[in-house]
């Protein structure tokens, strides 16, 4: 904000929602892109000039809330969507307002939470226009979410090594200790 020495708390917000929602509409041109929660605000504090030394997690939400808003007042997907923690990849436990002011019932499950927002993010990348590919895109968890999806399916999913003449579970070695 420009000319003004220190904003008001409200006139922070007022700046920090407005820009958040124009950062995440600039994600959304990007097919399969995400935000973390972190770059998001870094980026958002970078563009305004305002800063402040209040930790993420108590300001963040009150901004994203605004952007889950906005978007639903203008007819936009839930930009929200595309926002993820750092070392997950998930969505925050906020995007259950984007289900409340669409006036969708609210989902419990963490995994189905996921699959939503992968749909929301979907939704955003054709409106926002982002270069698809043919057949339209299809939806997706944030990659680091994905990667850890695909490795405990890959440790559910591998079948049991067991030894051929005594039929005991093979050790990670695929040495039989019972047999030798």
């Amino acid at each position: 904000m420009v000319g003004i020495e220190k904003p008001t708390g409200q006139e922070a917000r007022d700046a920090w929602g407005s820009e958040a929602y124009s950062i995440l509409v600039g994600v959304a041109q990007t097919y399969h892109a995400v935000i973390t929660y972190k770059e998001l605000a870094e980026e958002i504090q970078s563009r305004t000039g305002i800063r402040t030394k209040s930790l993420l997690h108590n300001w963040i939400g009150p901004i994203l809330g605004r952007v889950v808003r906005e978007a639903h007042r203008r007819g936009d997907p839930p930009l929200t969507a595309l926002v993820v923690h750092t070392d997950d990849g998930k969505v925050g436990s906020g995007y259950k307002e984007v289900l409340i002011v669409a006036g969708e019932p609210s989902v419990d499950d963490e995994l189905e939470r996921e699959r939503h927002a992968a749909d929301a993010r979907l939704d955003c990348y054709r409106r926002f226009e982002a270069t698809m590919p043919p057949g339209g895109g299809v939806p997706a968890l944030a990659p680091r979410l994905q990667a850890a999806v695909d490795r405990r399916r890959e440790r559910t999913e591998k079948p049991v090594r067991v030894c051929e003449r005594c039929f005991v579970q093979l050790p990670s070695t695929g040495m039989c200790d019972s047999c030798g």
